[in-house]
């Protein structure tokens, strides 16, 4: 495969990014919304930054796109009405249209009687999440790696499609009473597919670091997936031992964040009501909410400016704490976690770094220990089913393997399951290392692979 060569005068550095906006600049912007702004309270969020996207398939790479972004968001109170304006423009009509628009549709709200005072200045827990290299990334540099791929996938006679991401971003979050917050971080992404006549093969990663990224062990795992799973036998449903990568069991303990939210348990509409302190899960079942961990990204405070803590949520197996913002606390006479959403929204708040400790199997064990089971790569098309029990129903996809005799066989055909995400805890008898994880529906995470009991495949997809 061969890289097109484009006439430009522009150096090999200079591709890489436009022009990230310092705090200072993001500073000066809402010092002057707070001048133009005669609400009770105003809070302003400002996020800038720049995304960079190399797409490919079918062995060729068919689209570089870059973009840069800003966002102000600016939120008003008027005699206990509060609303939320937004505008991308940084011109002084511009920022005293949007303050005006803040202000107009408060005015025509309803009172909140939940609504608290904005909070003042904060202290926040030091994480580093900025990488020069990543923030430096250039087009040649993804398409160079892409572009190697490729080859390979072409020379095994595999068609190979994917993406590899590279941005860098910054925010800041200050109000009327004195608090600053300010957050920036880098992110890179690959994620590919490599397809045969009737198998394929996938592999993701993200990190605030691209140089941690190996692309091409990525890519290499995939091609053996596709490689292992040709002409895949048709296995009847029913419920076996499943051993599920990383990226399969995110996908499915991904969907309990909002269940851990003190507003979703205040409305009863959590699969942890009436479960709190008694023994639902696993014994080897231990979940944080941690934003400091090594594995995560994201900011060190929530929507409002308020700190986020490091909160238990299961301990050996038994739900233990819930997170709250600010307002659901006070309703429920407990302290706030700094697990706020932005307001005005309906949601409350929500564990957006979880971490599931994990053990010492590793993924090669639990194969080799199982007398017949499936190992899933990884699950797709998730919906629930059942909000209180937390039932789920999706498909297999891109790997998925017969396990007898504590070896792998073959590649089968494709399942649909409905499994509950609590039973699968319940059933969890080994773990692997935890570390970071991307999956396909749920937000990337700490977790480690699993093997469970008695998973309920339904039946055999066209797919």
């Amino acid at each position: 495969m061969k890289l097109r060569r484009h006439k430009s005068r522009r150096s090999n550095k200079e591709e890489a990014a436009t022009r990230l906006r310092s705090f200072g600049e993001l500073r000066r912007i809402a010092d002057r919304i707070l001048r133009l702004s005669d609400a009770d309270e105003t809070e302003i969020t400002i996020d800038a930054g720049a995304d960079a996207l190399t797409r490919f398939a079918n062995n060729t790479i068919h689209q570089h796109v870059a973009e840069e972004f800003l966002t102000i968001s600016v939120r008003t109170v008027l005699d206990g009405r509060t609303a939320r304006a937004t505008t991308n423009k940084t011109d002084e009509e511009s920022l005293r249209r949007v303050v005006a628009a803040s202000t107009r549709i408060a005015r025509s709200q309803p009172k909140s009687p939940g609504l608290l005072p904005m909070p003042g200045a904060q202290k926040y827990e030091k994480v580093k999440r900025w990488c020069e290299a990543t923030a430096t990334a250039t087009p040649r540099e993804r398409a160079s790696a892409v572009a190697r791929i490729c080859r390979r996938a072409a020379h095994e006679k595999q068609t190979a499609a994917g993406t590899y991401s590279s941005g860098a971003a910054r925010m800041l979050l200050t109000n009327s009473k004195g608090l600053i917050a300010t957050y920036e971080q880098t992110r890179a992404e690959f994620s590919i597919t490599v397809m045969e006549e009737k198998s394929s093969g996938w592999a993701k990663a993200s990190a605030a670091d691209i140089r941690t990224l190996d692309v091409d062990a990525l890519a290499a795992r995939a091609s053996q997936k596709a490689a292992a799973s040709r002409a895949p036998r048709e296995l009847a449903p029913g419920r076996y031992t499943a051993i599920l990568e990383p990226a399969a069991a995110l996908d499915m303990v991904g969907y309990l964040f909002y269940d851990f939210a003190g507003t979703a348990v205040q409305d009863r509409r959590s699969c942890f009501n009436d479960r709190l302190g008694k023994k639902v899960l696993g014994d080897n079942i231990t979940m944080w909410d941690d934003v400091t961990h090594e594995g995560q990204l994201g900011a060190p405070f929530d929507g409002e400016g308020m700190p986020r803590q490091k909160v238990l949520l299961v301990d050996r197996g038994v739900p233990r704490n819930l997170v709250y913002s600010r307002a659901t606390a006070k309703k429920m006479k407990t302290r706030p976690t700094g697990h706020g959403l932005s307001l005005p929204n309906e949601w409350g708040e929500a564990p957006l770094n979880l971490v599931l400790e994990g053990g010492k199997s590793s993924l090669d064990e639990m194969i080799s220990s199982t007398e017949r089971g499936i190992l899933v790569t990884r699950l797709w098309y998730i919906r629930e089913v059942d909000p209180y029990e937390k039932v789920m129903t999706g498909m297999t996809r891109d790997g998925t393997f017969l396990v007898e005799n504590g070896r792998i066989v073959g590649g089968i055909r494709n399942f649909r399951f409905n499994q509950s995400v609590l039973e699968l805890l319940a059933n969890a008898d080994a773990l692997g290392p935890a570390a970071r994880a991307s999956g396909e529906e749920a937000s990337d995470m700490v977790i480690p692979a699993m093997r469970v009991q008695n998973f309920h495949f339904t039946e055999v997809t066209k797919f």
